[in-house]
């Protein structure tokens, strides 16, 4: 499979998800379910110009420390002792992919939205908590280093779980008093079918086919653990 990626005989697409199988991550487990990166950081501009590279996220880094304003807490947080000395050290308490994350972003779909309400103890979580905007989203990665969610592989293909299609009642935010409806696409996506197709294209793009591998080392390589996650700012609670 590596050589076939290598050999351009296969997308990138296809290699993240053949290494996510190869992983033991799977569509039928919401704790395993297939990770992949988030491949821009551009969602503010009219056009989306995928030949500067200006507008990639650096996929070298975790997404935890892509905005190193983070990377100084993260640090601090590795280096915090546990004075009973049970608790491993770590840079990050939460995962770039869980079960709820999972449900997070595709709460607009059955049987996600199920789920999602008996995580809740039977009602929707609070409307700011909802995943209601794409730049939003990104921003609050940047913002937090304690939110360090990457992305599923619906966002390179499946525009329906942007749609509220059932009309869900979804609330309302609490400062905008927004209603929580379709999610907020980046200004240069006109449609969900419009956002899927520009981000598959940016992920088979040129920039993300030369660094791609800089991510897999970090999730499904050797800079998982050890002295090398250390080195990268990658080590999870």
């Amino acid at each position: 499979v590596l050589q076939k990626w290598v050999n351009r005989e296969i997308s990138n697409f296809d290699y993240l998800i053949q290494l996510n199988t190869m992983a033991g991550r799977t569509y039928n487990d919401l704790a395993q379910y297939p990770v992949f990166p988030w491949i821009l950081r551009d969602y503010t501009s009219e056009e989306l110009d995928l030949n500067n590279p200006a507008v990639f996220r650096d996929l070298s880094k975790p997404i935890g420390v892509v905005n190193e304003k983070n990377a100084k807490a993260v640090k601090e947080k590795y280096n915090f002792e546990d004075p009973l000395g049970i608790v491993d050290k770590f840079h990050y308490g939460t995962h770039y992919s869980n079960a709820a994350g999972v449900m997070h972003y595709l709460i607009r779909v059955e049987p996600f939205t199920t789920l999602h309400i008996h995580l809740q103890s039977g009602r929707f979580d609070c409307a700011d908590r909802q995943f209601h905007s794409i730049p939003a989203t990104w921003q609050a990665l940047m913002d937090n280093p304690n939110d360090v969610k990457e992305l599923i592989p619906e966002f390179f293909y499946f525009p329906e779980f942007l749609e509220n299609q059932n009309g869900f009642n979804l609330g309302q935010l609490q400062i905008s008093k927004e209603v929580v409806n379709d999610v907020i696409l980046p200004k240069w996506a006109h449609s969900p079918e419009d956002f899927i197709y520009k981000h598959r294209k940016a992920l088979e793009s040129e920039y993300v086919s030369a660094h791609l591998h800089e991510w897999i080392d970090l999730i499904f390589g050797y800079k998982q653990r050890g002295p090398a996650a250390v080195e990268a700012l990658n080590v999870f609670y």
